[in-house]
């Protein structure tokens, strides 16, 4: 772990509510950005995926009445909003960044492509990535792991509620263990939860190392990659 150079962070919707019941919290948003412009001046290269589960869940809302692929194509929408909200305010903390989306959208924001995203990188640019993967039935997680791979992403970090993989849910196990590193076959074989399947397998398949941190506490993210055991490395062994 002592040559990350290039890191993907996925960042949910929800992050960004703060204490709000939906929407976006502006002073979510700075502390975010403020964070990411600490690890820009250690030398990071960052992209990062956005989720929009603040805004519209494509998955719940088939439980409302929304056909599937009409429902996820509304969460797309979703993350385009908060990818722009995002860089809106990177910008104003003047950092450079580029905003992409999977799905041709212009004027508002850029259709990705491979080329054009590690070109920013190369570039010093922050590359924010919207719209999943411009399909259904995929999730934001999938899409961070998509692009991490095809950013040639050195780690990809994973910002959650808790600090870390654990033995069992501990919002709901006081008992549960938090592990510092697993290996991605104890977490098929514990049924552990770490993101979904699909995005899973692509990590496993392609050994790209995860880390699952707390993103709700301040400052973590600053730290994490100078203490990974403050949340959890899932890597091949």
């Amino acid at each position: 772990m002592d040559n990350i150079k290039r890191v993907l962070l996925k960042l949910s919707g929800e992050i960004l509510m703060g204490d709000q019941e939906f929407g976006i919290d502006q002073s979510q948003l700075k502390r975010f950005s403020d964070e990411i412009k600490g690890l820009i001046k250690k030398g990071y290269e960052l992209s990062i995926v956005i989720g929009g589960g603040n805004i519209f869940r494509g998955l719940s809302g088939t439980e409302k009445g929304y056909d599937r692929v009409k429902g996820d194509q509304m969460g797309m929408l979703a993350t385009v909003i908060n990818g722009m909200a995002l860089a809106n305010s990177l910008k104003n903390a003047e950092i450079p960044c580029r905003l992409f989306t999977a799905i041709k959208i212009e004027p508002f924001t850029e259709f990705y492509t491979k080329e054009k995203a590690l070109d920013a990188l190369e570039k010093g640019f922050v590359n924010i990535f919207t719209a999943g993967t411009g399909n259904p039935y995929f999730t934001t997680d999938s899409a961070a792991a998509l692009r991490a791979l095809e950013t040639n992403s050195d780690l990809l970090l994973k910002g959650t509620r808790v600090d870390g993989v654990f033995s069992a849910d501990p919002e709901k196990d006081k008992s549960a263990r938090k592990y510092d590193k697993i290996g991605y076959d104890q977490v098929l074989n514990e049924n552990l939860k770490v993101m979904d399947m699909t995005a899973f397998a692509m990590c496993r398949d392609n050994e790209l190392p995860i880390v699952v941190f707390n993103i709700n506490k301040e400052g973590n993210l600053l730290k994490i990659l100078d203490n990974i055991n403050m949340g959890t490395l899932v890597y091949s062994k």
